[in-house]
């Protein structure tokens, strides 16, 4: 059963469609406080596709995850207990543990490592509001760690251009299981660590 070439395919023609920068922006700031697909799968074919808009697709990319991360900051102080069993039944319960145990440990840095890496954003965003971690520190790591990720994505796939689907979208169902494998056992090494 093939599930990440089809959803391939429908993110290339949504990075086509002429409101493609407004879904772009939409999806940045849903993905940030409740939406469980990161923006990257439409920056990269935007990128690609556009190549001398590239970094403003990034910029974008990086202004509406940190307003998206606001809104979940807004949420974990206003609606922790409202909202945490909500994470819990969509099967984040542990995630959501873990990232308050590292938020004990590493502070703002765990914003910032959130920001860049593959960890689902939106947790840390919550866990940030819920245990009212200073907001000025909270807003420049997530500019520093979803814009250093975003630019990355925005350049590299610049640089390749629009070749850059043609060879992409044959290992496009390998890829994303192995970014769920990795995950995944990121996830296990991390509990396993603590």
């Amino acid at each position: 059963m093939k599930i990440f070439e089809p959803l391939y395919d429908r993110v290339m023609g949504w990075s086509r469609h002429r409101h493609a920068t407004r879904y772009l922006a939409a999806l940045s700031f849903a993905e940030s406080s409740f939406f469980p697909v990161p923006p990257d799968v439409m920056l990269a074919p935007m990128a690609a596709a556009r190549p001398r808009e590239g970094m403003r697709l990034a910029a974008l990319t990086t202004v509406f995850s940190v307003l998206g991360g606001l809104l979940g900051y807004l949420l974990g102080v206003l609606a922790y207990e409202l909202v945490a069993p909500w994470i819990v039944r969509a099967g984040y319960g542990d995630s959501l543990e873990l990232a308050k145990e590292w938020f004990a440990v590493w502070g703002v840095w765990v914003v910032l490592i959130a920001g860049f890496s593959p960890i689902p954003y939106k947790l840390f965003t919550l866990t940030a509001g819920a245990l009212a971690m200073p907001l000025l520190p909270f807003v420049l790591a997530s500019v520093v760690g979803r814009g250093s990720r975003f630019f990355a994505v925005g350049l590299l796939m610049a640089w390749l251009g629009p070749q850059a689907d043609r060879h992409l979208r044959p290992y496009m169902e390998r890829l994303g299981w192995l970014t769920v494998a990795i995950l995944v056992l990121a996830i296990l090494i991390f509990a396993w660590l603590d």
